[in-house]
């Protein structure tokens, strides 16, 4: 009874003490009780403590060196949110803050669902998309209070980060390239699925090389984002210098070499003829992307780059963790995805979220260039492994949006014009501005029939006998 009593008191609406007792005890028992461990040590004894804290009852009896061995990204998140409340004089737990902390961060996801939508295509689109994210039940799973994991926080970032990006490309600003590579260097604290924008935004520079849309904005967005992200992103002490020593990162250095090559032959432009160009510039990008790629194949053949690792060597050989890795094959989020889960995840927006993909790149610019491919990507690894089916989530909800708004406008636009009707005295220059709307202004349409009419009756008279 004390312990029924205890959970009524901490959580006062039932659907919150139900999610917080099945997802974080239950569900998620491992995860959720030593994140709340590490974060509950965090705010007891301090950021350095944390770091060099020596966790004995984990990996028992080894013990684990927590500050080395975490992404301290969801640690800091709650401790920092407790510090602020206690220094405003709002008491409370850290407990509370970590059962709650994944629904306030959905909040978030919605509105930085909305601000990428709203870039890709228009406001509307962003409404909606935030209204699907905000129900979908590949992202409820991860966002229910209880549920304290990595995950609850990097769709966040990840949304937001995607969204920067798309504003630094559109405007070669480098305020919003720095906003993004802070809003990276959160996302590699946060969680280890950074790699998936580690190695989508060079797959977006590298196929704007190749539509031949290189522009100054993506030269200055991109070699922004890759130095300061990459030193952001190694000051992460789990990290460490893994962004120039493993494989999942070298995509990232090829595509910044060949975007600077790329750019040093656009500059010789002007300086020789048409013919020595054309030479020059073949000569230059494909001696550019043979350097790279046999300097990435050295160093991995001499040891000085990491090879893939098992769970990201799995990805593209769906086989290869059952032959050599059974353990990694034998956790149940690393299993294929059914077509079933696709529906359960995502229902509706699997039908409608390819019309959004389809009208996309129907009206292709730089920025559609980018959703397309995030969502391509991010279709095939959610179909390797069930736990991306997260990262696919996000991007069917704004495709999902973008169709549902192109329908409505089509279908819906007469009602919005008959809501505004011209004027009275409307002259002839506004109908041949306004065509569209002819059959709304009564008066022309009557004054056009009254014209026929007229024609009518002259005929009549001139064919009738005298």
């Amino acid at each position: 009874m004390p312990d029924s009593l205890h959970t009524a008191q901490v959580f006062p609406s039932p659907n919150i003490a139900r999610s917080v007792l099945h997802t974080s005890v239950q569900d998620e028992f491992r995860d959720a009780a030593f994140n709340y461990r590490s974060t509950h040590h965090l705010a007891s004894n301090g950021f350095y403590e944390f770091l060099n804290w020596f966790d004995e009852r984990a990996w028992y009896p080894l013990g684990r060196i927590v500050g080395g061995t975490v992404y301290p990204g969801l640690m800091v998140t709650a401790g920092l949110i407790h510090y602020v409340l206690n220094l405003l004089h709002i008491t409370v737990h850290i407990r509370d803050v970590c059962v709650f902390l994944a629904p306030v961060f959905s909040g978030l996801t919605a509105i930085s669902t909305f601000l990428l939508t709203r870039e890709l295509w228009n406001q509307g689109a962003g409404l909606l998309a935030a209204c699907f994210i905000a129900i979908v039940p590949g992202y409820i799973s991860r966002s229910v209070a209880g549920s304290f994991d990595n995950e609850g926080i990097a769709i966040f970032a990840l949304q937001f980060t995607y969204y920067l990006w798309v504003k630094s490309v559109k405007t070669g600003s480098v305020f919003w390239t720095i906003g993004c590579c802070l809003s990276y260097f959160y996302m590699v604290s946060a969680w280890g699925g950074y790699v998936f924008i580690i190695n989508l935004i060079p797959l977006h520079v590298f196929v704007l090389l190749l539509m031949q849309r290189y522009s100054r904005r993506v030269y200055i967005a991109y070699s922004t984002f890759y130095i300061v992200g990459l030193v952001l992103s190694m000051q992460v002490p789990f990290v460490g210098f893994q962004p120039i020593r493993t494989s999942e990162h070298m995509a990232a250095a090829g595509v910044f070499a060949l975007l600077q090559a790329y750019a040093f032959l656009l500059y010789l432009k002007d300086r020789l003829t048409k013919q020595e160009f054309q030479t020059l510039f073949f000569l230059g990008v494909s001696l550019a992307a043979g350097a790279v790629f046999l300097t990435v194949i050295y160093l991995t053949y001499t040891g000085y780059i990491a090879p893939w690792s098992g769970r990201f060597y799995s990805l593209w050989d769906t086989g290869y963790a059952k032959i050599h890795i059974p353990i990694i094959a034998s956790v149940s989020e690393h299993q294929p995805t059914t077509w079933v889960s696709f529906f359960f995840d995502l229902h509706i927006l699997v039908c409608t979220f390819p019309a959004g993909l389809w009208f996309c790149i129907k009206n292709i610019n730089d920025e559609r260039v980018f959703v397309a491919l995030y969502a391509i990507s991010a279709v095939y690894f959610a179909g390797v492994m069930v736990r991306l089916m997260l990262t696919l989530t996000p991007v069917v909800c704004m495709l999902s949006a973008v169709a549902f708004s192109s329908v409505f406008e089509h279908y819906m636009g007469d009602d919005t014009r008959r809501e505004k009707p011209p004027a009275e005295d409307s002259s002839d220059d506004d109908d041949k501005r306004n065509s569209g709307n002819l059959y709304d202004k009564a008066g022309k349409v009557r004054k056009h029939v009254s014209e026929q009419e007229k024609s009518e009756e002259a005929w009549d008279r001139t064919s009738s006998p005298s």
